[in-house]
């Protein structure tokens, strides 16, 4: 009995923009794969069959991750074109199978059996229309029992989703399904690099940014053949890591506002509450509480802007200017923030100055300790601020 070899070829080049551009076929099926023997034949098999009836020009093509299975013979042996991406992650297969993708219109899915390829026009329909990228939506279509745990199903999924069209201002039902599909020019735009299962709120999170065309259909979602390879802890965190990254107004700008106004507030209890505040037998002297705050609020406040500044230069021509820096340029700039910082310091020292006069006249004066707190804290975020206006400054005039 003869045992057939299934031999890894050596990975070429990554294809340049223009090879990449120049598709000759109507549609490619892509499907990264990580040791999915049981499922992988199944999928290209329904792939090429809708392929087929649909009467496209098309292509099924499988892009091994590293399978130790023999998912790449399998495959193959389907009917599918078989590539191979050494780096691992879910990310970094998909993007090497659109860069591969022949076809003007690419519909990628797990080939783990989960989603039906059997009846792929729901996804390719609106991308012949006005679409640039179609979103399947498992909530909204069948979900068969079992398919997805409960803690994905009920937390996870939405809160990734949640947060993903905060940051981007796009609401979406399923931000993280598998199934979806891209013109092949819309993928050349995105410059996507997330390697792993943030890939998925990577691609919305551009194509929002460069205001593509977004549609979102309801699919079936089955039960996976084999066993999983997502990491709930790991990737969930790799989501939220890119959104943070991706967004410097809830990284930064959002916190430090709210610092801020919690630092005003403890500044205010500070001057007009002689005793702080009293529960029971607490006593909280917030004096202290208030400088922390409004530090860590204006600090984080400057970053924020800074973030906004830069990312305004690299995506100048891909979306509209940001109400934080639209303010700045408008009302600010450099010596506006300078003078502003500037002023904190003067201010700060003359409170230091009465504080001191005050201490001559009558040094046993208990409310001295909460003007210090006052002066000092003014001097800090004046510094910072005027500081501040000078990295802004430094990203603004080099954009």
């Amino acid at each position: 009995m003869s045992t057939q070899v299934f031999t890894k070829e050596p990975r070429p080049p990554d294809s340049t923009p223009e090879q990449q551009l120049a598709a000759d076929l109507d549609v490619s099926v892509v499907m990264p794969c990580l040791n999915e023997k049981e499922s992988v034949a199944f999928c290209v098999r329904q792939a090429r069959g809708w392929i087929e009836r649909s009467g496209l020009r098309g292509e099924v093509l499988v892009v091994d991750n590293g399978s130790n299975d023999g998912s790449a013979w399998i495959a193959e042996r389907a009917g599918a074109r078989v590539v191979f991406e050494d780096e691992r992650g879910y990310g970094a297969a998909c993007i090497r199978g659109l860069q591969e993708a022949r076809g003007a219109c690419v519909i990628m899915g797990d080939a783990d059996g989960t989603y039906d390829f059997d009846e792929l026009d729901p996804i390719y329909q609106p991308l012949q229309s006005d679409a640039d990228i179609v979103l399947g939506n498992r909530l909204t279509g069948k979900l068969d029992r079992g398919a997805m745990p409960f803690l994905h199903r009920a937390v996870g999924t939405p809160i990734i989703t949640f947060l993903l069209s905060l940051c981007s201002g796009y609401r979406v039902g399923d931000s993280q399904c598998g199934l979806r599909g891209i013109r092949k020019d819309a993928f050349l735009q995105l410059g996507l690099k997330a390697r792993g299962m943030e890939f998925a709120s990577e691609m919305l999170l551009k194509a929002v940014r460069r205001k593509l065309r977004i549609a979102e259909v309801p699919i079936t979602y089955r039960c996976r053949a084999g066993e999983s390879k997502l990491s709930t802890f790991r990737d969930g965190w790799r989501h939220l890591r890119l959104l943070l990254l991706s967004s410097p107004t809830y990284a930064f700008v959002v916190p430090g506002f709210v610092s801020l106004a919690l630092g005003l507030l403890s500044l205010a209890i500070t001057l007009f509450q002689d005793d702080g505040i009293i529960v029971g037998s607490l006593h909280w002297q917030p004096v202290f509480a208030g400088t922390i705050f409004l530090v860590v609020g204006t600090n984080a406040s400057l970053l924020g802007l800074v973030s906004k500044l830069f990312a305004a230069g690299v995506h100048q021509e891909e979306e509209e200017e940001d109400w934080l820096v639209r303010t700045y340029r408008r009302y600010l700039g450099f010596e506006g923030l300078l003078l502003i910082g500037a002023a904190l310091v003067a201010l700060g020292v003359a409170v230091d100055g009465l504080i001191l006069v005050r201490w001559l006249m009558e040094p046993s004066v208990p409310e001295l300790l909460r003007l210090a707190a006052v002066g000092q804290t003014l001097m800090i975020i004046g510094g910072n601020v005027a500081f501040g206006s000078v990295a802004a400054a430094i990203i603004d005039n080099g954009n």
